[in-house]
């Protein structure tokens, strides 16, 4: 339990900086926008593909992702049942499927390489391989199903997948290790250069663009379908690596993946695609101050009852 605190306080601690640097115009948001979009598109694809290249391709645990796909459809469908709630609107209920099958990479990746080092960053590379196609296939789907507005523009979630960076980074990645390919040294250490700036500048970005005053808005329907989504995909994740045998630190990254708040994109997506865009902004908001609660909560039942 301490070594997991010792891994999530720095990412509060970076976080929390991001937020106050936010607060404080050090950078123009439309600065933080590009410092994210920078480390999306060049620095994070870079780590990627270094974990993945380096990692023992024939020992990739296949099952971990499909517990973690698994877990995601499950949740997905689960926000169907958003319909039920009183006065609910259609672009609700697509924002609240997002936020049900979204995660944050960076969160993922500081914690994962924290506690396990290189076959930490490796497995959580792994995990975002199976969980950023399907996240973006069903937040895609979700939200043009649910939008009510006409004229919005359309998305084709396979072109989305073809052009994802991340996508394009864990492809190469792969492909590298599957076929037993060393990087060039020179290439390595750039490559390493590039990475080593990715989770603090991931990290930073997402406080700073985090919307504090959306929580005075928050009421009980972001409450309550945060801890759904903190509470309920670790929960069936654990569920599935158990039924299909997943143990050891792969079951740890499963748990680590699913436990992580959802992503801040969410909010530009729903935006963009005609969902719920201040109910989006609630809901990260939420789930990030909450998820520094429930994920020591998970991380210490699963300790107790033997899991890892």
């Amino acid at each position: 339990m301490s070594a997991f605190l010792a891994a999530l306080v720095p990412v509060i601690l970076i976080t929390a900086l991001g937020r106050f640097l936010g607060w404080r115009k050090t950078l123009p948001d439309d600065g933080w926008r590009a410092v994210e979009r920078l480390a999306y598109v060049v620095l994070l694809p870079a780590l990627i593909i270094r974990a993945l290249a380096n990692a023992p391709f024939e020992e990739a645990p296949w099952a971990l992702m499909a517990v973690l796909i698994g877990a995601q459809c499950l949740l997905g469908a689960v926000g169907i049942l958003a319909r039920v709630w009183p006065g609910i609107r259609r672009p609700e209920i697509g924002t609240i499927i997002q936020s049900n099958v979204r995660w944050n990479t960076f969160v993922a990746l500081s914690i994962g390489s924290a506690l396990f080092g290189e076959e930490g960053l490796a497995l959580v590379s792994i995990a975002a391989a199976a969980m950023i196609p399907t996240a973006n296939i069903l937040s895609v789907t979700a939200l043009t199903a649910h939008a009510e507005r006409d004229g919005l523009p359309k998305r084709n979630p396979v072109t989305e997948l073809a052009r994802n960076p991340l996508i394009i980074a864990c492809l190469i990645g792969g492909a590298l290790a599957a076929f037993d390919i060393a990087i060039p040294e020179l290439l390595e250490l750039t490559i390493d250069l590039l990475g080593q700036g990715t989770i603090a500048l991931g990290l930073l970005a997402a406080g700073a663009g985090m919307d504090i005053a959306a929580l005075g808005g928050a009421g009980v329907k972001t409450v309550t379908w945060s801890m759904v989504r903190l509470v309920g995909l670790p929960l069936i994740a654990i569920a599935g690596a158990l039924l299909l045998g997943v143990t050891g630190i792969p079951l740890a990254i499963a748990v680590i993946s699913a436990s992580v708040p959802t992503a801040t994109s969410s909010y530009i997506l729903a935006r963009q695609l005609g969902g719920d865009a201040p109910l989006a902004a609630n809901l990260i908001a939420m789930q990030t101050v909450l998820s520094m609660v429930t994920m020591p909560l998970i991380w210490f039942a699963c300790l107790s009852l033997g899991l890892f």
